[in-house]
């Protein structure tokens, strides 16, 4: 099996694959990217790694149309709702169209590879998939 690595700093690989948010120790706000203070609560007491839920539930999505070169259209940008954290992301193996879609729709994370370099080591990403 070749070598994989995460595409996001924030999406673990291996037997159970799952996205991994920043928690203030304060308010319990959640966020993915780092941070020196809580953008919720304006603490700067600290973050702790959680895991986050890998269903979840569609709460506003996009049909994306137009986009920078290279990349394929359309696809479906969304927010999914896992578990209390807001995850931002693309639901794949699915119509990108309103029919298949919908609002409330159950998703599971998907892993999703976005390329190989020159030595074999694959790039792996996420996305969501209907449950």
């Amino acid at each position: 099996m070749a070598k994989q690595i995460p595409f996001v700093n924030y999406l673990v690989l291996g037997d159970q694959p799952h996205l991994e948010a920043n928690e203030c120790v304060k308010c319990g706000a959640r966020f993915f990217d780092r941070r020196n203070a809580c953008a919720s609560c304006f603490s700067t007491d600290g973050f702790s790694k959680v895991p986050v839920p890998t269903e979840g539930e569609v709460r506003a999505f996009s049909i994306v149309t137009f986009a920078a070169p290279g990349v394929q259209v359309p696809f479906v940008s969304a927010i999914v709702n896992c578990g209390g954290t807001s995850v931002r992301g693309t639901i794949v193996n699915i119509p990108p169209d309103p029919e298949h879609v919908k609002l409330g729709m159950k998703v599971r994370l998907a892993l999703v590879p976005v390329g190989t370099d020159d030595e074999g080591t694959e790039a792996i990403n996420y996305g969501f998939e209907p449950a």
